[in-house]
């Protein structure tokens, strides 16, 4: 911060100058007193507006733009935390009411055999669904308060890529989705493989997921200096900016018609488990052309 030096006046008495600072400190102050038991009753709208004009700005003037950028930050996350807790609610709500309304419709009775197989298979895929959203919610809360510290070892991340692209060949053949991996032999990167699995694995699925039947997706692994850049893109429906601002937040969802097949976390856990493991991940998009995402890592110089 800046040093502000404010130059006083010569007062004619002692009296004098203590009026001079009362009222040029005292109002200021009164009114961040003021402002301050406003936001610790919840009111985080609450301003402070500078005392003087920008090119005459004093420590108090700086005092009161602080002050707004703290509430603005403290508003920001209290609203986040109430959209999660709403969204969790929903979240938890749907698979809920599924369950229970089959549930219901077999305990009455008068089903076929075939009806009740498949009333328990949505029962159990809504399951399924709920337990996998506990479990990333649980794992996303360790992940951002650090309870969960990467176990970083060397291992291949080509021969990862490899597995994580066959874990989802079911998928995209079904789609009839032409699949194209370019791959080099053999890149070494200190990580916690677990963690990065997570990484692949979503990003991938996310491909898949958006991308119509016949089209095509690249899985693509380079070296660069000292990292190692893995691309996933697809020629999907595309995000358009104010996806792309939120894509990494937690529960949004850009694509609503695809609401069914995730429930927004994904991304989220992508995204801070990179964070941890000194990698970054960016994306690039538009409605219509695809969606292309870019993930950096460290890579291990091997030795002979």
């Amino acid at each position: 911060n800046e040093a502000f030096y404010v130059a006083l006046p010569v007062f004619p008495s002692p009296a004098a100058q203590v009026m001079y600072t009362c009222r040029r400190f005292d109002r200021p102050m009164r009114a961040l007193s003021r402002a301050m038991r406003q936001v610790t009753e919840g009111d985080f709208t609450v301003r402070v507006k500078p005392f003087h004009n920008a090119n005459k700005f004093d420590y108090m003037d700086i005092m009161c733009e602080d002050f707004n950028r703290m509430v603005q930050e403290l508003g920001s996350t209290e609203t986040m935390k109430n959209d999660f807790i709403a969204n969790v609610s929903h979240e938890i709500r749907t698979p809920l009411t599924v369950m229970n309304s089959y549930a219901s419709a077999l305990a009455r009775g008068g089903l076929s055999e075939a009806e009740q197989r498949e009333y328990a298979a949505t029962i159990a895929a809504a399951s399924e669904s709920l337990s996998t959203m506990v479990s990333n919610i649980l794992r996303l809360n360790k992940l951002e308060n650090q309870e969960i510290t990467p176990n970083a070892a060397p291992y291949d991340l080509t021969r990862q890529l490899c597995d994580c692209a066959l874990t989802h060949e079911a998928r995209w053949e079904a789609k009839n989705i032409d699949f194209d991996a370019q791959l080099e032999e053999r890149v070494m990167v200190l990580a916690d493989e677990a963690m990065m699995e997570i990484v692949f694995n979503n990003l991938i699925s996310n491909a898949i997921k958006f991308t119509e039947a016949g089209g095509r997706i690249l899985l693509r692994q380079v070296k660069d200096g000292d990292q190692v850049v893995v691309t996933v893109a697809d020629t999907g429906c595309g995000m358009d900016e104010a996806t792309l601002g939120r894509i990494f937040d937690k529960f949004y969802q850009g694509d609503t018609s695809h609401s069914k097949e995730g429930n927004g976390l994904g991304l989220a856990l992508v995204r801070r488990v990179l964070e941890i493991s000194g990698g970054s991940i960016s994306v690039t998009s538009a409605p219509g052309e695809g969606s292309e995402f870019t993930v950096r890592l460290p890579r291990m110089t091997e030795t002979a």
